[in-house]
């Protein structure tokens, strides 16, 4: 609610969607970090399967660009984009709380 295009987003999206992206401290190397420690979250570069799916563009599809380059993408370093898959909302949740305690 407090982003500034909330209202907007509600207005076009009834349902949501499936794709969850937050930033986290410790740029490229925290993102990294927090993939390795994710054990039900599968990793890859790809967003259209059935499993849940958790990419860091920083250092996967967006690698090979400068870091202002990734920032005028709006790519920031500790970006971290989730694709919500078909397991079960406890274990996805608590896969991302404790990859992120993890990888501080």
């Amino acid at each position: 609610n407090s982003h500034p295009q909330a209202e907007v987003a509600r207005k076009q999206m009834t349902a949501g969607g499936g794709i969850v992206c937050f930033e986290l401290d410790g740029g490229i190397e925290r993102g990294r970090k927090y993939l390795d420690a994710l054990q039900v979250c599968s990793l890859t570069a790809n967003l259209g399967d059935s499993r849940t799916i958790a990419t860091h563009p920083a250092s996967t599809t967006h690698a090979k660009l400068t870091e202002a380059e990734r920032l005028a993408a709006g790519i920031p370093p500790g970006l971290i984009r989730i694709s919500v898959g078909l397991e079960h909302i406890e274990d996805i949740a608590g896969d991302i709380w404790q990859a992120i305690k993890a990888s501080r």
